[in-house]
Formats: C-alpha cells, structure tokens, sequence
C-alpha cells in the first residue's frame, strides 16, 4: 500500500511543480538538467526543488498510508517496526498534566 501511496503522490507532485516552474519562470522545466543547452543555475534550481517537493509527498503518502495501516490492523506495517519505534497499544494514552510535559522536558534535556 505504501508502494501505491508513494508513486502516486510523486507523479501528482510532480505534475504540480511542473505546472508552477512554468507559471513562475516561464518556461518548460528541463527535460534533462544535464545538457549543456541548459543554464547551470536553472539545473540546480530545478533539481533541488524537484527532488525535495517529490520526496517530502513521497514522505507524506507513506506516512498516511502507514497510519491508515496502523489503526487498520493494530500494529505498524512490517518495514516500520524494525527501526524500534513501537505501535501505539490502542488503548487511550493518560492524560498528562503540565508537571508531566515539564518532566518530559528536563529528562530530554538531561540525556
């Protein structure tokens, strides 16, 4: 399902910064950042912003579809759990009180 999810966004995210490179340049983006024929800067600016706006809704896709998994099954999808993170337990989580997020604080600050 992530595999789906992240394909997806990449193509929509793609058209999209397509769609406003040319409305705010004026241009067709380059096909190839690598020609000669293309200025060096619009190479760089075109493969920084191509390849940071496709990975983060690459991110943001897979992040959904993993929630989605999450609350569908109870757990995280098999190639989230090996990084040590654990699923929530479906049971609502206490109610902390400010002294709790003070406490949080300090023993963050502390490690």
């Amino acid at each position: 399902m992530s595999l789906g999810a992240a394909v997806g966004s990449a193509a929509v995210a793609k058209k999209t910064l397509n769609t406003g490179w040319t409305k705010a340049t004026g241009k067709t983006p380059p096909a190839n950042p690598a020609d000669p024929d293309v200025n060096v800067w619009e190479a760089v600016a075109w493969a920084a912003a191509s390849g940071t706006f496709v990975n983060i809704m690459k991110m943001l896709a897979t992040r959904r579809a993993a929630n989605y998994y999450l609350k569908s099954t109870g757990n995280l999808p098999p190639e989230l759990r090996a990084d040590g993170n654990k699923a929530p337990s479906g049971k609502k989580p206490k109610k902390k009180s400010s002294a709790d997020d003070i406490a949080d604080i300090v023993s963050a600050g502390v490690n």
